[in-house]
């Protein structure tokens, strides 16, 4: 019996109950305990990218504690609960596993996307610097400023001509 739980009370501890019922069956449970960890399994995932990222379902984190409940006569219960037991433990160990595969992911695509925000704000600033820089606008810029002085200059002798050429 424990053989075939080992590979689950390796990954968390379980809880097994043996009663006897008024009809002379027997009710076998075995469940697993929540641990703390698998509340963490959404953690990465922030306010700010819970948009782009899917959560691990609650379902599916409730699913590592759900119990075996077998009920039988001694002999039945004899003869399946070795198989059962194993068949528990294999399921519960790959939905582990697979949680555990999610957490990682999660992990590994908040870091990507934390990455690729922090670059398009540095790709922003760097666009943003030349447009921003005072003596790049004077010297590279074709259209005359106000507070440039050839230009200002420029455009009073310009309305000067204008105002000779209508008279």
């Amino acid at each position: 019996m424990f053989t075939e739980l080992m590979p689950l009370i390796e990954q968390r501890p379980v809880t097994i109950t043996v009663a006897v019922l008024k009809s002379r069956q027997i009710r076998v449970n075995v469940v697993p305990m929540r641990l703390e960890k698998d509340s963490e399994v959404n953690d990465k995932i922030g306010y700010s990218i819970k948009d782009k990222i899917a959560k691990v379902p609650d379902e599916a984190i409730k699913a590592l504690t759900t119990p075996l409940s077998l009920t039988g006569t001694a002999e039945e219960i004899d003869a399946e609960l070795a198989q059962a037991l194993r068949e528990f433990a294999e399921s519960h160990v790959q939905l582990q596993k697979t949680v555990n595969q999610a957490k990682e992911q999660i992990a590994e695509a908040v870091k990507v996307i934390e990455e690729r925000d922090k670059n398009k704000a540095k790709s922003k600033t760097v666009a943003q610097a030349p447009h921003g820089d005072a003596s790049s606008s004077k010297t590279g810029s074709t259209n005359p400023s106000l507070f440039d002085a050839s230009g200002a200059t420029e455009s009073t002798e310009g309305s000067r001509e204008n105002q000779n050429a209508i008279r």
